[in-house]
């Protein structure tokens, strides 16, 4: 791995200078080792395929980690309603059902502008090798999940599922049920992706969590809720200097 920096923003008056911190991946790499070290995989430019960003990530002990009365409650919703199987990142990027499901998804949950195609197809292809886990019920999609990780460690990359169903908060089970089965698996560690802003508050209810503070994994949890709620309060416009130079999505 190859981690490097990109200037941002500064404050000479108090001597502080921001950068971005990016890692490139290499033959060697174990993602398990990058992702103890704060990274993610990165998805923002386009033709970039090998990179991670750091950021507060937030990961889930399995060793430890047993569903509380609230997981259980939302567990109970859904278990045992779809039948699940393995799809590979190739097929995935090849199947043009399964592109307009998850973009449809993209569409209407967030913006489309988020997610084009183009997007989608690059992470598929990403270096960190990506899979897919499908959903169905009754013999049509209802969702699908998008991993990575090694025999140490379990990604929680994306989900896409069928908006009739996030009431019933299908998309925290996901979640839940993919945490089960890397468990079951015998591995250390669930990452759940970044927890900025209050939108992302919901991922602090996997027990067993702690979040990366840029230098250490961290398991005060109602700091990792203080910082979520007030980020607004520190949000930078503008783009570093490598982000400045690639066209981003």
């Amino acid at each position: 791995m190859k981690i490097w920096h990109s200037e941002f923003l500064q404050n000479y008056g108090t001597y502080t200078f921001g950068y971005g911190v990016y890692a490139s991946l290499e033959k060697s790499d174990k993602l398990s080792a990058i992702y103890e070290q704060g990274f993610l995989p990165y998805s923002g430019s386009k033709e970039v395929t090998d990179s991670l960003y750091m950021a507060r990530s937030a990961r889930v002990s399995l060793p430890q980690f047993e569903p509380s009365s609230e997981n259980r409650r939302i567990l109970k919703k859904f278990d045992g309603v779809f039948t699940k199987s393995p799809v590979t990142a190739a097929t995935f990027a090849e199947d043009k059902e399964r592109i307009a499901f998850a973009l449809s998804y993209f569409a209407k949950r967030h913006d489309a502008k988020l997610m084009p195609e183009e997007r989608l197809k690059l992470i598929l292809a990403h270096a960190v090798a990506p899979c897919a886990v499908q959903y169905e019920k009754d013999g049509k999609l209802a969702a699908l999940t998008l991993l990575d990780g090694d025999t140490a460690m379990q990604h929680f990359w994306y989900s896409f599922y069928d908006l009739s169903m996030v009431d019933q908060s299908l998309g925290m089970w996901l979640m839940l049920d993919a945490a089960r089965d890397a468990k079951a698996e015998g591995k250390e560690h669930f990452y759940v992706g970044t927890v900025y802003g209050e939108k992302a508050l919901y991922k602090t209810n996997f027990p067993a969590l702690s979040w990366w503070d840029g230098k250490d994994w961290q398991e005060d949890v109602s700091a990792l809720k203080a910082r979520a709620r007030t980020d607004s309060e520190r949000t930078a416009g503008g783009r570093d200097v490598w982000k400045a130079e690639e066209e981003l999505f």
